[in-house]
């Protein structure tokens, strides 16, 4: 067992108090609290960037978020639903776009509460190849409404979207903490989640409420705490190192192998890319040409190649000082990644850019970024096409949801493409089959440093009628394959909505914010 001593102390360039766990085993490591309350801000408060010709814009939802603290975490659900947190609450919130399939015109419902005992804050989640949700941990968890101290808790639940519903899961055998981990959904559909404060990783095999844990990942070079997993199209999971000792060198990686469940060392980035403070890292993004760019908690930024296994040099963002000490990035259906960024670790103000491949720029702000650090953002991607943008509100300013609709086009070869699907369909059936290729889309589609996953690799369905042009969104699950970049033909079923309109339609499959081209149906 890790003893762990706590030091709370100031950091006067943030204004907040932090919480730093030091352990007293011979492999030591550190764990940081993200900031409570207001956080450091760098230069004068000066008004949000506008003026890129490149930029998208930013809409505020029309609704304000009705929880009782801000938003964290953000989920699609496969029926084309947002499932938004309450942070430091058991409250799930539920956002239905209007008949439109607007988001900004959505309303808000309050969703399924967690089981008692239950209110996390930065926390593991995925979407299951069935539709569920997963979710584990938690760096905060005191009491409803209340953060509290850090917890690093071992709590986690399973929610069923069809009753609404959340079911208590118990952590792997001898796990006392989970904490602010990472997750993910492996190409074959298991979902593996990191213990934050060990080196130990675990998969789960799920039938019905049932839980079954199974250790994996051995051979792992440190601990898990601050670090992200990106799934590459080869099916291995790649991390960037952030705990390999205060004073070593922090461009070490290492990447998991599914099939063997281990790790093995992988090559150095061209930076160090680990706040070695903080360590903090900021995530990686796999784009559509299989380049994936992993933003530093320093200035730094680093570009990975897996079909070579080799890193190249990026430049680093266009404002002096700016990373991404833990923050949101996105890849967009144009291919281009947006990022929000801030400076130093925990610093207002953040600011907005799009990689392109080859350059950044500077795109522009929403209307609370001067108060905002990146920490404090999530994006998800919508079906639709647009990114929504959540803060936690811990700034000055009330917690802000907005969406960000980006310019350009995808690439017709990214497209999901349908290659089977029922032309006639009735309003309340259910196990629909449809079939196509690229439906987990390029990427896993929306990333964060560590401990927020909102992954959108997995298809929707969108019924649109064509006489009045309102759209029905289905709810799909049973997917055969969560593999980002795949070839092969993937497998689902869907359940049409009984307040479907009936009549000649149009069906679509929506992955990462990509729409297929349309098929023909009639909906009875």
């Amino acid at each position: 067992m890790i003893l762990k001593r706590h030091l709370a102390l100031t950091v006067s360039s943030l204004a907040v108090t932090a919480v730093i766990c030091f352990s007293t085993s011979a492999s030591a490591h550190h764990f940081r609290l993200h900031p409570l309350g207001p956080i450091g801000h760098v230069g004068p408060v000066e008004a949000p960037y506008q003026g890129s010709k490149q930029s998208g814009t930013w809409t505020d939802l029309k609704k304000a978020f009705p929880g009782p603290t801000g938003p964290d975490t953000s989920l699609l659900m496969t029926d084309g639903t947002v499932l938004m947190h309450s942070w430091c609450t058991s409250k799930w919130y539920r956002l239905t776009p209007d008949s439109k399939g607007s988001y900004v015109n959505g309303k808000w419902t309050q969703a399924g509460s967690l089981p008692s005992g239950y209110y996390p804050f930065f926390f593991a989640s995925e979407v299951l190849p069935d539709g569920r949700i997963m979710i584990n941990g938690g760096e905060y968890n005191s009491s409803d409404g209340n953060c509290g101290s850090g917890a690093w808790t071992n709590k986690g639940a399973l929610y069923d979207p069809v009753s609404d519903s959340w079911t208590s899961v118990a952590p792997p055998s001898g796990w006392s903490t989970i904490g602010d981990a990472q997750s993910v959904v492996l190409p074959k559909g298991a979902y593996m989640v990191a213990n934050c404060c060990t080196a130990q990783q675990a998969t789960a095999a799920i039938k019905g409420t049932k839980v079954t844990w199974s250790l994996t990942g051995t051979g792992k070079g440190d601990v898990n705490d601050e670090e992200g997993w990106t799934q590459l199209p080869n099916g291995k999971i790649i991390t960037v190192d952030a705990n390999r000792g205060l004073g070593q060198q922090f461009s070490m990686t290492e990447i998991y192998d599914p099939s063997t469940g281990k790790w093995t060392a992988g090559p150095n980035t061209t930076a160090d890319l680990v706040d070695t403070s903080s360590h903090e890292v900021g995530p990686g993004v796999l784009r559509p040409d299989g380049s994936v760019i992993w933003f530093g908690g320093t200035p730094s930024n680093s570009i990975y190649d897996y079909a070579s296994n080799t890193w190249n040099k990026a430049p680093s963002l266009p404002l002096s000082g700016y990373d991404v000490a833990d923050g949101p990035a996105a890849v967009l259906p144009s291919g281009n990644v947006l990022v929000e960024a801030s400076p130093g670790v925990f610093n207002a103000p953040a600011h907005f850019f799009e990689w392109d491949g080859s350059k950044f720029t500077q795109v522009n702000d929403t209307k609370d970024a001067p108060n905002d650090t990146s920490f404090q953002g999530r994006f998800l991607l919508l079906p639709t096409g647009g990114v929504l943008y959540s803060n936690d509100g811990q700034s000055p300013t009330a917690p802000e949801v907005a969406v960000y609709t980006p310019k350009g086009k995808p690439d017709a070869s990214w497209l999901p493409s349908i290659t089977s699907a029922p032309d006639s369909l009735s309003r309340g059936s259910t196990n629909n089959p449809i079939s196509g290729k690229r439906f987990n889309g390029l990427s896993q589609g929306a990333y964060y440093g560590d401990d927020a996953q909102e992954s959108t690799n997995f298809p929707v369905v969108m019924i649109t009628n064509n006489g009045t042009g309102d759209v029905c969104f289905a709810r799909t699950h049973d997917f055969s394959t969560m593999g980002v970049g795949g070839t092969k033909t993937m497998d689902a079923q869907f359940d049409v909505p009984s307040s479907c309109e009936t009549g000649a339609s149009t069906l679509k499959v929506a992955v990462n914010g990509i729409q297929s081209k349309g098929v023909a149906v009639t909906v009875n």
